[in-house]
């Protein structure tokens, strides 16, 4: 079972599903469901279809989800310690040169990935944190 047997793997599979999300709701490549519901609704006509409402759908539940369990592990300290720990990485690659923030597409997309980073953290905080720690939290009851 996934929520007793936490690894790196765990981590990795969390990570991956984030990715998906974040990219699949906005991305500069143009390929997202900003750029669809953008043609779909304020297009010529409003064509709203079954697939579209069905992805927004899909997108909403997965951001719920993971935003939900982000911020009942990490709370919003801790959510806010992630946001400046990752800025501060971003922040230190542009210092040293080796990001540049000439290109808004390349940073938009870190941004992105980074951001998928912090999600697929706050989904595993509390078994990181019982691993580091030994404690469990209140919702691990059946433990």
């Amino acid at each position: 079972m996934l929520g007793k047997q936490f690894n790196w793997n765990s981590f990795f599979i969390r990570f991956a599903f984030a990715l998906i999300l974040v990219y699949a709701s906005y991305n500069p490549s143009g390929y997202s469901l900003f750029q669809w519901a953008k043609e779909s609704v304020f297009g010529e006509t409003l064509a709203i279809t079954p697939p579209f409402a069905m992805s927004a759908i899909v997108l909403i539940i997965g951001w719920t989800v993971y935003l939900r369990a982000t911020l009942r592990s990490l709370g919003t300290f801790g959510l806010t310690l992630a946001f400046a720990f990752f800025a501060i990485i971003v922040w230190w690659l542009v210092d040293l040169g080796w990001l540049g923030i000439d290109s808004v597409s390349i940073l938009t997309y870190i941004i992105l990935f980074l951001l998928a980073a912090i999600l697929a953290t706050g989904m595993s905080w509390s078994h990181i944190r019982r691993r580091m720690s030994g404690q469990s939290d209140v919702d691990d009851l059946d433990e």
